[in-house]
């Protein structure tokens, strides 16, 4: 059985709003210091800065809850960069990847839960995705060392 994914740790897709979530797909962005362009946070206390540029989450983990019954789709609970074909279980703080050939972020922190994403599971638990009650499910936020365009399909590499 084939996935028609890439055999290959790869960017499956960027996400974008105008503030909240769903985020939704673009087929390209400029990630700069600040986050990616055309993405803004609703509550900078908790989202953005420098150390909170960039929102990454697993494609694998994301299809593992939608096994388990929940809606969430890529994007929806507020990651700019969804991720396939990585060992999720890997993304800890300090961990340096690059994406595409130009960008490089280092892992900074595990994200906390936010209420916003209790629609996409079935049970309203939101507390699914955090660090402390479900390790290795968490999204987590990167600082950007080099900035670059990405696109869909761009390889990753963990350093």
């Amino acid at each position: 059985m084939t996935s028609g994914r890439p055999p290959y740790v790869h960017l499956h897709q960027i996400n974008v709003s105008d503030g909240g979530v769903p985020k939704k797909p673009v087929l390209e962005a400029r990630v700069t210091l600040r986050g990616v362009e055309g993405d803004r946070q609703r509550n900078l206390k908790i989202h953005g800065g420098p150390d909170r540029a960039v929102c990454l989450y697993s494609l694998d983990v994301i299809e593992q809850l939608q096994q388990a019954g929940h809606s969430i789709e890529p994007g929806f609970s507020g990651e700019n960069l969804t991720l396939a074909g990585l060992d999720w279980e890997l993304m800890q703080p300090g961990v340096r990847l690059t994406v595409g050939p130009d960008v490089e972020l280092e892992v900074m922190s595990y994200t906390s839960p936010c209420s916003h994403n209790a629609r996409w599971f079935h049970d309203g638990d939101y507390q699914r995705i955090s660090q402390k009650k479900h390790p290795g499910w968490s999204r987590v936020y990167a600082k950007v060392l080099k900035e670059g365009v990405v696109r869909p399909g761009d390889q990753v590499e963990v350093k």
